[in-house]
């Protein structure tokens, strides 16, 4: 069984400026910076042959290059039930359509439909009970966080593999973004 997702890898320099911003909150597990990546996907376990079906259907996704900006922090919960600490992507036509094709292509595969909005994030932190004022105070010192703009030239997929030091993200298939026709 491969557990599985589809990303958006980010710029080394985007990766390293929001690097800066993870200190200084207590009850926070920081993402290392090379798990950095904003999910168009989860896909969870699945076997080789589902594994290839969705690659397959991957690759033949056509979506122009496109460019992003990261704008503002925020978090999944509110207060002491805060989850997460996440940098907001600001809203892109482009990036929707990729991703409502991604999801075409995993629901084909076989796969149920995601249950969830699309919320387009960089998680920056997992929250553990969470220190309100400090939370607070972290969202306000860096709620004028902008990065980017940023081409994005491809999509891939990866694999997740769960270790004691947490999860390792290994990129199986990267899918470069092109204009229709032109491939």
């Amino acid at each position: 069984m491969l557990r599985l997702f589809v990303a958006l890898p980010l710029p080394d320099g985007v990766i390293a400026r929001l690097s800066i911003m993870c200190a200084g909150l207590p009850g926070a597990g920081w993402v290392a910076p090379g798990n950095m990546h904003l999910t168009l996907r989860f896909i969870g376990e699945v076997d080789e042959s589902v594994a290839e079906e969705i690659d397959s259907l991957l690759a033949h996704i056509e979506v122009e290059p496109f460019s992003l900006e990261l704008d503002g922090v925020g978090t999944f919960g509110e207060g002491t039930k805060a989850r997460s600490v996440w940098a907001a992507v600001k809203p892109s036509v482009e990036l929707t359509h990729l991703q409502a094709k991604v999801e075409s292509a995993v629901v084909r595969a076989g796969l149920p439909p995601e249950g969830r909005k699309f919320t387009p994030h960089v998680t920056l932190a997992h929250l553990s009970r969470p220190h309100t004022a400090r939370l607070e105070a972290f969202i306000a010192g860096n709620s004028l966080f902008q990065a980017g703009p940023f081409e994005i030239p491809q999509f891939t997929l990866f694999e997740s593999r769960l270790g004691k030091g947490g999860a390792a993200y290994i990129p199986l298939v990267d899918y470069p973004l092109f204009v229709p026709g032109t491939n």
